[in-house]
Protein backbone atom coordinates (compact mmCIF):
# COMPACT_ATOMS: atom_id res chain seq x y z
CA UNK A 1 0.00 0.00 0.00
CA UNK A 2 2.75 2.15 0.97
CA UNK A 3 4.59 1.84 -2.86
CA UNK A 4 1.61 2.60 -4.42
CA UNK A 5 0.78 5.90 -2.48
CA UNK A 6 4.35 6.74 -2.97
CA UNK A 7 3.90 6.24 -6.42
CA UNK A 8 0.68 8.04 -6.85
CA UNK A 9 2.87 10.91 -5.07
CA UNK A 10 5.61 10.63 -7.81
CA UNK A 11 3.43 10.81 -10.21
CA UNK A 12 1.22 13.97 -9.38
CA UNK A 13 4.59 16.07 -8.62
CA UNK A 14 5.93 14.87 -11.72
CA UNK A 15 2.81 16.12 -13.34
CA UNK A 16 2.75 19.51 -11.56
CA UNK A 17 6.51 20.24 -12.94
CA UNK A 18 5.15 19.41 -16.29
CA UNK A 19 2.33 21.26 -16.00
CA UNK A 20 4.23 24.42 -14.76
CA UNK A 21 6.67 24.05 -17.99
CA UNK A 22 3.34 23.77 -20.66
CA UNK A 23 2.52 27.70 -18.91
CA UNK A 24 5.77 29.22 -19.53
CA UNK A 25 5.61 32.60 -19.82
CA UNK A 26 5.80 33.98 -24.01
CA UNK A 27 5.98 37.51 -24.78
CA UNK A 28 5.42 36.85 -28.73
CA UNK A 29 2.37 38.28 -29.97
CA UNK A 30 0.42 41.46 -29.99
CA UNK A 31 0.14 43.85 -26.76
CA UNK A 32 -2.08 46.66 -26.28
CA UNK A 33 -0.06 48.35 -23.26
CA UNK A 34 -1.32 51.08 -21.20
CA UNK A 35 0.60 54.15 -19.30
CA UNK A 36 0.37 57.41 -17.19
CA UNK A 37 2.85 60.51 -17.99
CA UNK A 38 2.08 63.66 -16.65
CA UNK A 39 -1.25 62.82 -15.44
CA UNK A 40 -2.48 61.71 -18.96
CA UNK A 41 -3.46 58.24 -19.85
CA UNK A 42 -1.38 57.06 -22.58
CA UNK A 43 -1.44 53.68 -25.11
CA UNK A 44 1.46 51.77 -27.44
CA UNK A 45 0.91 48.81 -29.31
CA UNK A 46 3.84 46.56 -28.70
CA UNK A 47 4.39 43.45 -30.97
CA UNK A 48 7.07 40.75 -30.26
CA UNK A 49 8.36 38.51 -33.10
CA UNK A 50 10.63 35.26 -32.27
CA UNK A 51 12.95 34.17 -35.05
CA UNK A 52 15.20 31.28 -33.81
CA UNK A 53 16.44 31.99 -30.68
CA UNK A 54 16.53 35.62 -30.95
CA UNK A 55 13.44 38.16 -30.17
CA UNK A 56 12.54 41.33 -32.20
CA UNK A 57 10.24 43.61 -32.38
CA UNK A 58 8.08 46.72 -32.95
CA UNK A 59 6.18 49.27 -30.77
CA UNK A 60 3.48 52.02 -31.65
CA UNK A 61 2.17 55.12 -30.55
CA UNK A 62 -0.41 57.14 -31.28
CA UNK A 63 2.00 59.61 -33.52
CA UNK A 64 4.74 57.51 -33.92
CA UNK A 65 4.43 53.49 -35.96
CA UNK A 66 6.62 50.68 -35.93
CA UNK A 67 9.77 51.90 -34.39
CA UNK A 68 11.93 48.76 -34.25
CA UNK A 69 13.14 47.47 -30.44
CA UNK A 70 16.62 47.31 -29.62
CA UNK A 71 18.66 44.58 -27.68
CA UNK A 72 15.07 42.60 -26.83
CA UNK A 73 15.89 39.56 -24.15
CA UNK A 74 13.60 37.44 -22.49
CA UNK A 75 14.42 35.56 -19.39
CA UNK A 76 12.90 34.17 -16.46
CA UNK A 77 9.75 36.07 -17.70
CA UNK A 78 10.92 39.28 -17.99
CA UNK A 79 11.03 40.83 -21.18
CA UNK A 80 13.60 44.00 -21.21
CA UNK A 81 14.71 46.44 -24.65
CA UNK A 82 15.23 49.56 -25.66
CA UNK A 83 12.98 52.06 -27.96
CA UNK A 84 13.71 55.81 -29.61
CA UNK A 85 10.63 57.98 -29.13
CA UNK A 86 10.55 61.01 -31.05
CA UNK A 87 8.47 63.61 -29.42
CA UNK A 88 8.79 67.03 -31.52
CA UNK A 89 12.51 67.64 -32.23
CA UNK A 90 14.31 65.88 -29.79
CA UNK A 91 14.68 61.45 -29.65
CA UNK A 92 14.66 59.86 -26.23
CA UNK A 93 16.01 56.23 -26.16
CA UNK A 94 13.48 54.10 -23.55
CA UNK A 95 14.50 51.50 -21.31
CA UNK A 96 11.78 48.95 -20.58
CA UNK A 97 11.43 45.99 -18.30
CA UNK A 98 8.18 44.05 -18.30
CA UNK A 99 7.04 40.65 -16.46
CA UNK A 100 5.44 38.73 -18.77
CA UNK A 101 2.53 36.60 -16.83
CA UNK A 102 0.25 34.65 -18.74
CA UNK A 103 -2.07 36.98 -21.19
CA UNK A 104 -0.62 40.21 -19.35
CA UNK A 105 2.40 42.19 -18.91
CA UNK A 106 3.59 44.80 -16.33
CA UNK A 107 6.65 46.65 -15.76
CA UNK A 108 8.01 50.20 -16.15
CA UNK A 109 9.77 52.86 -19.28
CA UNK A 110 12.37 54.90 -17.97
CA UNK A 111 13.70 57.65 -20.15
CA UNK A 112 16.52 60.30 -19.00
CA UNK A 113 14.91 63.54 -19.81
CA UNK A 114 17.34 66.28 -19.21
CA UNK A 115 19.98 64.60 -17.13
CA UNK A 116 17.19 63.10 -14.65
CA UNK A 117 15.83 59.60 -15.08
CA UNK A 118 11.92 59.23 -14.57
CA UNK A 119 10.05 56.13 -14.73
CA UNK A 120 6.35 55.06 -15.61
CA UNK A 121 4.64 52.16 -14.72
CA UNK A 122 2.77 49.87 -17.79
CA UNK A 123 0.19 47.31 -17.78
CA UNK A 124 -0.52 45.61 -21.10
CA UNK A 125 -2.52 42.86 -22.42
CA UNK A 126 -2.02 40.23 -25.07
CA UNK A 127 -4.04 40.87 -28.26
CA UNK A 128 -6.61 38.61 -29.16
CA UNK A 129 -5.45 36.95 -32.71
Amino acid sequence: MKAILSMALVLGICSLVGAKDDKAANPVGSWKCEYDIGGMKRTSTLTIKKDGEKYEGTISWADQKDVKLKDVKFKDNTLTFTADRKVMDNTFTVEYKLTITGDKLKGKGAVDAGGEKRDFEIDGKREKS
